[in-house]
């Protein structure tokens, strides 16, 4: 293990900054938006006429300090359910897919542990973190992506709006972006808060200010 960390964090020399980069660059075979550097050294040799800059650099993917990896590996330390998680890094994403004997207890009550994880991994992470276990998000969004529809099939039908129930950020913007895919239809959100209520309707009608789009969690 000890080697291992020493391979994955080494010293690069170079006449200035950018030559240590580049230096870095060929050694680790990675572009620099992938790995993390810090300046070990800046000498000035004879006559201050030339520099040695000398870099630190350690692969994003194998950064001990990780706030959120080091988060889980204390939780699960401590945790009351046998659980384990693998990482991913995919457009300036990190997605933690939990495994393990007792994994389906966090999708207990329509994943609220699951997703209780995903907020407080986005509280004390630097990226944004999306959490998933056995396709819980894909088949959440087909279910609310389904719901969506058809209350906004009921409200083209009949003409008049209707309000659902309460969601969270990430809810709200799957029902955003499926309302819109039907011709005629929008919505907006109503509230305050965390939670709030969405409100499907036809466009144009009782339309007093663009409709509020969500982000998500």
């Amino acid at each position: 293990m000890e080697n291992q960390e020493k391979s994955e964090d080494q010293e690069f020399k170079g006449k200035n900054l950018e030559d240590a980069i580049l230096h870095a660059e060929h050694k680790l075979k990675l572009p620099r938006a992938e790995f993390n550097y810090e300046i070990v050294t800046e000498k000035t040799r004879l006559f201050g006429i030339s520099k040695e800059v000398v870099i630190r650099a350690v692969p994003k993917a194998a950064v001990p300090d990780d706030a959120a990896a080091v988060f889980l590996e204390r939780l699960l330390k401590v945790f009351p359910l046998e659980i384990s998680y693998h990482v991913q890094r995919r457009n300036g994403i990190l997605f933690v897919v939990f495994e393990g004997p007792d994994k389906q207890l966090l999708l207990w009550k329509d994943g609220q542990l699951l997703l209780a994880l995903q907020h407080v991994l986005n509280k004390i992470s630097g990226e944004k973190v999306q959490v998933d276990c056995e396709f819980y998000r894909k088949r959440k969004e087909k279910k609310i992506r389904d719901y969506a529809l058809e209350v906004a099939g009921h409200v083209r039908q009949s003409g008049r709006s209707e309000i659902t129930d309460l969601m969270n950020p990430y809810e709200r913007r799957i029902v955003h972006i499926a309302v819109n895919q039907v011709p005629g239809m929008t919505s907006e959100s109503l509230g305050d808060g965390f939670l709030k209520r969405i409100k499907i309707f036809a466009a144009g009608r009782d339309v007093k200010r663009p409709p509020v789009r969500d982000g998500e969690d």
